[in-house]
């Protein structure tokens, strides 16, 4: 009698598995591609080709919209969304975040006077100046606004925030009353900056790393440097890590399911801290906007709520969100910002707009 082989009884569960692991993935590229089916960003693409001269030959665009990334473009020879690169005044929105998370936690107030943790302005007649108007460029401290090359250059001498935001005190005198008239520059955010390492006790790389770019995933972003480090524009990022960020403040704090900042701490960001006639100096690319907390207020609704916020950098860097339409974008570069390439994101921002409706009235 021939014996016929057996085989095991989950053989067929064995054959079938492949084939079904080949399902799962067709399907998922096909949910994929349906996801992206619903954006046409052609015109985008178009423009940004267009402009590759004046973006300097190398720039990443990425927007952000319900959890992931749905258009990503890279142009440059090994420029791409993990290419770190200065960020310059892009800077400031984070450092202004890490200020919050104090403030959050009760330890700080945007009303404190910065003499209540640097004594030292307070024997110089600025210790009343608040945290709040750190935030806001309305320090009222006099500034080499209109030159930040020239700033640049010349905080090279210090080779540690607090000597610099000392000479703040010391050496710079009131332009104007605290409040009242805004002034663009990298004194208000560096004295915040300060505060912070006075408060804790700790190097404000060290801080930032705990408290923003390590529960963001932020790799490769840093403020490290040789000499003092600046809170107002030092920072080195990728579009990929800010891109992160932006996704925790357009979802109100929350990156991957843990809480980064409050949804109070979001609002009061994008709360317009200044008035059109309050501004004494802007650079050309942020010129007619009002400013909140570390960012600029590009747009508002008709009972004055914020709905689009930006934070512009001197290289060209350009972080924005649109709360209307739900998404986050970045146009990451590593050249200089002019007045023309303003126009050029703002007329690239209406392509995207153009694809994603809005939700506000």
């Amino acid at each position: 009698m021939l014996s016929i082989p057996k085989f095991p009884e989950n053989m067929s569960e064995k054959r079938r598995s492949p084939c079904m692991k080949v399902s799962l993935v067709c399907i998922f590229m096909l949910f994929f591609q349906l996801a992206q089916s619903q954006y046409d960003f052609s015109e985008l693409d178009k423009k940004m080709e267009a402009a590759r001269r004046e973006l300097g030959g190398h720039a990443v665009a990425m927007i952000y919209k319900d959890g992931k990334v749905i258009y990503q473009k890279s142009m440059g020879e090994e420029f791409n969304p993990k290419t770190q690169a200065p960020v310059a005044s892009c800077s400031k929105w984070l450092t202004a975040a890490l200020v919050m998370t104090f403030v959050d936690e009760g330890k700080l107030s945007l009303d404190d006077p910065i003499g209540k943790y640097l004594p030292f302005f307070t024997k110089y007649n600025k210790g009343y100046i608040t945290i709040r108007q750190c935030l806001a460029h309305l320090t009222g401290i006099e500034s080499d606004a209109g030159r930040p090359l020239k700033a640049i250059f010349d905080r090279k001498k210090y080779k540690s925030l607090e000597e610099e935001v000392n000479d703040f005190a010391a050496k710079k005198e009131i332009a104007s009353n605290p409040g009242l008239a805004f002034s663009y520059s990298g004194i208000g955010l560096n004295i915040a900056g300060r505060v912070l390492e006075v408060l804790t006790r700790r190097g404000f790389e060290q801080l930032m790393q705990e408290r923003i770019t390590r529960p963001l995933m932020m790799r490769n972003t840093s403020f490290s440097s040789f000499n003092a480090v600046n809170p107002s524009g030092g920072a080195v990022s990728t579009a990929s890590d800010y891109m992160n960020f932006l996704a925790m403040i357009l979802n109100k704090g929350v990156f991957n399911g843990k809480r980064i900042l409050s949804e109070k701490a979001i609002a009061d960001m994008q709360t317009a801290q200044t008035t059109p006639s309050m501004i004494r100096y802007a650079p050309k690319a942020a010129q007619g906007y009002n400013y909140g907390l570390g960012e600029w207020i590009l747009a508002t609704d008709e009972n004055g709520k914020t709905t689009a916020v930006a934070s512009p950098g001197l290289f060209g860097t350009w972080p924005m969100i649109d709360n209307c339409r739900g998404y986050a974008c970045i146009f990451f570069t590593k050249g200089l910002l002019g007045e023309e390439k303003r126009d050029l994101y703002m007329d690239m921002k209406k392509s995207i707009d153009a694809q994603i409706a809005s939700v506000c009235k």
